[in-house]
């Protein structure tokens, strides 16, 4: 049933916010800057712009200029996906790392093209109706003025003094103190605002050809960097067609590869075999057939996932429905299994939802990886660089291994649903998402069965207890479930790790389509809201 029940069954109590247009983030001064593009006459889209720029400056401890971006729109009744993510330096080879046997997370062997700047060109390019300058100017007054640091923000940034305290220019940019700053305290960067302006004037251009790119490449080759201002000028956006699988009625939405959204439609593929929706969404039997999917659709997310022009299956393949119940028959109802999993790693990310009284709805996510990310901070413009290219892998023959002009593979994901109306047509349901490294496609399929299994509203699907599959039979798992649920899933060989509920278990965002209007909901693990009007 998509039917929501509106009652909210988990500690929380925090109500949906229902408006007409609507903004939801992890940052309250983001979330009003996007609203404050839709009282400007914009749409959805510029609302989604607007709140990732302004993300991009307040939360440099999750994404930032250097940072990628995904996304997914809804538009005149199509789905659109933007693939955002950028690519390693052409002269990169593995030759590079010697006797390595893992990537590099720190340092300029991490990072890829950062794409963050050229997906909010794009979006803006196809589907805005405001200025794209405009739609900057939030972000810069902040990065220009100051904010004030949130609670949450503050504690994740006080992560980086040690790993990136000792570099001159990440402790000049971002710990002008000497230390992170606290909550509420007025954090000011003026070189990035000055960077946002040149990207803004520009339309990016500035960020892949212009003065940006050269003090990019300039810090690169002094500082052991292998990036060209070709490996710039030459990236591209993509815009793909999305994937998806059709869960008792709804059909379920993400980026392809090499995104790893494919593992959540897998994993909910294969959780559909073993019917639940007569259960408890809270009781062991719940909980450990989804664990079981998780594992079994990670073994092949990490074993396959890559550039597509690497990946020697494709996703049609791996969600075959004659697979799917291949995969779904190895799953004992009564002993936890160990199908060889990939090893998660936390993430550095931030998700927003949009949606406009036209009927547009967005759902993008922008991410570092790594909280600052590779540390690699260019001087004099405020940027710091992610470290995606730490997720290729050194293995021969995988079609993950890391080469020039290769995305790796990318954890942040994007998710939308949409269902069939009474003529036969598709129609969007809900853009949602929620972010956290390898969390990401856990707390899809856990979300997702909430509302579509158990009829639970977009705030409480958020709300609930989530657990999170590491390696073998290890599970990390929030408080809030029934004593017996804990006892229940270690009698079945679970090694149940307790741990308190914070972003480790991922960060979501929703906003429902109703019959008039939007059910918008933010997630309690964050600084975030819902807001509307």
């Amino acid at each position: 049933m998509t039917d929501s029940h509106w009652d909210l069954p988990y500690p929380s109590q925090r109500q949906p916010v229902v408006a007409q247009n609507m903004v939801a983030t992890s940052q309250p001064l983001a979330a009003q800057a996007g609203l404050a593009m839709l009282r400007a006459g914009g749409n959805a889209v510029d609302a989604a712009v607007a709140t990732a720029a302004v993300m991009a400056v307040v939360e440099p401890c999750s994404n930032g200029l250097g940072a990628d971006n995904f996304a997914l729109v809804w538009h005149e009744g199509k789905l659109h996906g933007l693939n955002a993510s950028g690519r390693a330096p052409r002269a990169m080879t593995t030759a590079r790392f010697g006797g390595q046997t893992t990537m590099p997370a720190r340092g300029w062997d991490a990072v890829t093209v950062p794409g963050a700047v050229s997906g909010w060109v794009a979006l803006s390019r196809k589907f805005g109706k405001l200025p794209f300058e405009k739609l900057l100017e939030p972000a810069i007054h902040y990065a220009a003025d100051g904010f004030p640091v949130a609670p949450l923000t503050s504690g994740l940034w006080a992560k980086s003094v040690p790993l990136f305290g000792h570099d001159p220019e990440f402790r000049r940019t971002f710990l002008p103190e000497g230390r992170a700053p606290h909550p509420g305290e007025v954090f000011r960067n003026p070189n990035q605002a000055h960077s946002l302006k040149l990207i803004a004037d520009s339309k990016g251009e500035a960020y892949y050809q212009g003065e940006l790119a050269h003090k990019f490449v300039g810090h690169a080759k002094a500082t052991g960097g292998l990036f060209t201002l070709e490996d710039l000028a030459s990236h591209t956006t993509d815009w793909v067609t999305p994937i998806s699988i059709e869960y008792h009625n709804v059909h379920i939405h993400e980026i392809p590869p090499n995104g790893q959204g494919l593992a959540a439609l897998q994993a909910l593929a294969i959780l559909q075999e073993r019917d639940i929706r007569h259960l408890e969404p809270d009781c062991p039997d719940v909980l450990h057939l989804g664990i079981e999917a998780m594992k079994l659709a990670f073994a092949d997310a990490h074993r396959h996932i890559a550039d597509p022009k690497y990946m020697t299956v494709t996703p049609d393949e791996l969600l075959e429905p004659a697979y799917i119940k291949r995969r779904a028959a190895l799953i004992d109802p009564d002993r936890a299994g160990d199908p060889k999993a990939g090893t998660p790693k936390p993430g550095g990310t931030i998700l927003l939802t949009a949606a406009d009284s036209s009927g547009i709805m967005v759902t993008l996510i922008q991410s570092n990886y790594q909280g600052f990310g590779s540390g690699v901070v260019i001087p004099g413009t405020g940027i710091h660089l992610q470290n995606r290219g730490a997720c290729f892998v050194l293995t021969p023959g995988h079609p993950n291994r890391i080469a020039g002009g290769k995305r790796p593979y990318h954890t942040i994901i994007p998710a939308f649903m949409t269902r069939k109306n009474e003529r036969g047509s598709e129609e969007a349901l809900m853009a949602f998402g929620v972010m956290g490294g390898f969390m990401q496609p856990q707390g899809h399929l856990q979300v997702a069965s909430r509302f579509i299994d158990f009829s639970q509203n977009p705030q409480a699907a958020l709300d609930g207890p989530r657990w999170q599959v590491t390696t073998g039979k290890r599970v990390l798992i929030e408080p809030g479930f029934a004593p017996t649920v804990y006892e229940e899933l270690k009698r079945r060989g679970h090694d149940l790790v307790p741990e308190p509920r914070t972003i480790l278990f991922g960060s979501g965002q929703a906003i429902l389509r109703l019959r008039d209007a939007y059910a918008g909901a933010s997630d309690p693990r964050h600084d975030g809201q819902a807001v509307g009007f």
